[in-house]
């Protein structure tokens, strides 16, 4: 595929989880899509779609439309990766909020997403943040 139909692909992705729309994440999604995370966050190393770990830590975070959104932004595309600047966004239980650019390396093949690697840019302020979440919830 061409470099602007895969950055498109990207883009419907990010707008369907910023919907909450499962069922265009998965048809946009390889069934053996790979997802790799920093391995010191909850969901921390290489998943994929099923028990997805990221949306059952981040979706309770992401009450409202502020938390949810992204404002992905394409960086870079060419005919099978994407490059895109993105926000991580959540409110904990207590108040606490978090705010922090992403940087993501996308593959696609065939018009579905294969693989993800996510280089969050303060790793150690995003655990801290899921850490003290995940202890007001509790």
């Amino acid at each position: 595929m061409s470099a602007k139909k895969n950055a498109k692909v990207m883009l419907e992705i990010f707008g369907a989880i910023e919907r909450r729309d499962l069922q265009q994440i998965l048809d946009l999604c390889d069934a053996d899509v790979e997802f790799y995370w920093p391995p010191s966050f909850p969901y921390g190393g290489v998943r994929g779609l099923s028990g997805d770990a990221w949306a059952n830590t981040w979706f309770p975070l992401q009450p409202s439309e502020v938390e949810r959104r992204m404002d992905p932004r394409v960086v870079a595309a060419s005919e099978d990766e994407v490059v895109i600047l993105w926000r991580q966004r959540g409110v904990s239980p207590g108040g606490d909020r978090c705010d922090s650019p992403v940087l993501g390396l996308y593959q696609i093949r065939d018009g579905k997403l294969t693989r993800a690697q996510m280089f969050y840019f303060d790793p150690v302020a995003v655990a801290r943040f899921l850490d003290n979440a995940r202890s007001e919830a509790t």
